[in-house]
C-alpha cells in the first residue's frame, strides 16, 4: 500500500510557525521526525524548504512552488509546480511524507491517508501560519502517546496518529 503522510507539530491552536520558523525547540519531536522520515521523499512548498539551511540528509526533497523558473543547487532536490505533479513523484512508494507548509498541508490532505502530529499543549497566538482542521469524520485517531515537559521541552507534547476513515 502507498502511505502518504502528512506530518506536523502544530500548537493548540493549529500554530505551525511564524515568519517561516517555528515556535518552539522540541529536540524528541526533531528525532521523530528525523527517524521517520529518513529514506523517503518528502513534499513540501518552496518556502519551507528555503527555512532549512541545506537539504535534509538521507531524503530526496520534492519542492512545490509556482515560480516557474525556481532552482536549486543541491542534488535530491526536484522542484515542481502542483501537488499534483508531486504526488505523481511518490506514487509508486510505500511511504513518503508532505511536511509543509500550511498551503502545502491544505492542497496535500486530499491525497494523504496518516496524519503524524505532533500536539504542543500550549497556543502561539503570534502564530502566521495554521495546520488545517482535522475533520474526525475522515480521521480516525489510532495511537497517541503523551510527553511531558522537562529539562530539555519547555512544552508538554503528544504524539497524535491519525488514519484515513475510508
Amino acid at each position: 500500500m502507498n502511505t502518504i503522510a502528512m506530518i506536523a507539530a502544530i500548537g493548540e491552536n493549529k500554530a505551525l510557525g511564524k515568519d517561516n520558523d517555528l515556535l518552539w525547540h522540541l529536540p524528541d519531536d526533531f528525532k521523530r521526525f528525523k527517524n521517520l522520515t529518513t529514506g523517503h521523499k518528502i513534499i513540501m512548498g518552496r518556502k519551507t524548504f528555503e527555512s532549512f539551511p541545506k537539504p535534509l540528509p538521507n531524503r530526496l526533497h520534492i519542492i512545490v512552488t509556482r515560480d516557474k523558473d525556481y532552482k536549486t543547487p543541491y542534488e535530491n532536490c526536484i522542484t515542481v509546480h502542483g501537488m499534483e505533479e508531486a504526488i505523481a513523484l511518490v506514487k509508486d512508494d510505500t511511504l513518503s511524507f508532505i511536511i509543509g507548509g500550511g498551503e502545502i498541508y491544505r492542497q496535500g490532505e486530499q491525497f494523504a491517508n496518516k496524519i503524524e502530529l505532533t500536539l504542543i499543549h500550549t497556543t502561539f497566538p503570534d502564530a502566521d501560519t495554521f495546520f488545517p482542521e482535522i475533520d474526525e469524520n475522515i480521521w480516525k485517531l489510532t495511537s497517541q502517546e503523551y510527553h511531558p515537559k522537562d529539562a530539555k521541552h519547555k512544552f508538554d507534547f503528544t504524539y497524535l496518529t491519525y488514519i484515513r476513515n475510508n
